[in-house]
């Protein structure tokens, strides 16, 4: 009885985790954006491309690893996510996904998006009260840190890739 007690205390914990918040409404990006991920954690890194598209009042995000096959593929729509397409539910991509749309968030546009007790800015950082702290280089390109986590995002040049 005490194991399913215990068991039960902590899928409740779980369940009352905080994840990052969602603005109030979508902020003016530029889309499409492409940006390179390079995720590190316990001494292990991977590379992803994230594709960001903007349809009407949804936001389409499409996570690629490297050999063009999809991680995650979902859809802000009305604040909430929502699968696009089959692939399963990815918990850690949606947390990114709204980090990423935090961090991406033009600084004059931080208060009428967010709510003001849900971060704090100072100068090239901010930090979300739900453990987040972005470093930022310049707009696109910034580190995501967590306790756990680390991400490197950068633009992709598309100049770059021509021959």
């Amino acid at each position: 009885m005490i194991r399913w007690l215990s068991l039960a205390l902590v899928l409740l914990l779980a369940g009352c985790a905080q994840h990052a918040p969602l603005p109030s409404a979508l902020p003016p990006l530029a889309t499409p954006l492409q940006l390179h991920i390079q995720r590190e954690q316990a001494g292990a890194s991977q590379d992803w491309l994230l594709v960001i598209q903007q349809e009407g009042a949804t936001l389409r995000w499409s996570l690629i690893d490297p050999l063009g096959i999809p991680l995650s593929r979902q859809l802000l729509r009305d604040g909430e996510w929502s699968n696009d397409g089959l692939l399963p539910p990815n918990p850690e991509a949606r947390e990114l996904f709204a980090v990423l749309l935090f961090a991406l968030t033009p600084p004059d546009q931080l208060a009428a998006h967010y709510q003001p007790a849900d971060y704090r800015t100072d100068g090239a950082t901010r930090q979300l009260q739900q453990g987040w702290k972005i470093t930022y280089r310049s707009a696109q390109d910034f580190t995501l840190e967590s306790a756990d986590i680390r991400y490197q995002v950068t633009p992709l040049n598309s100049e770059s890739a021509a021959p």
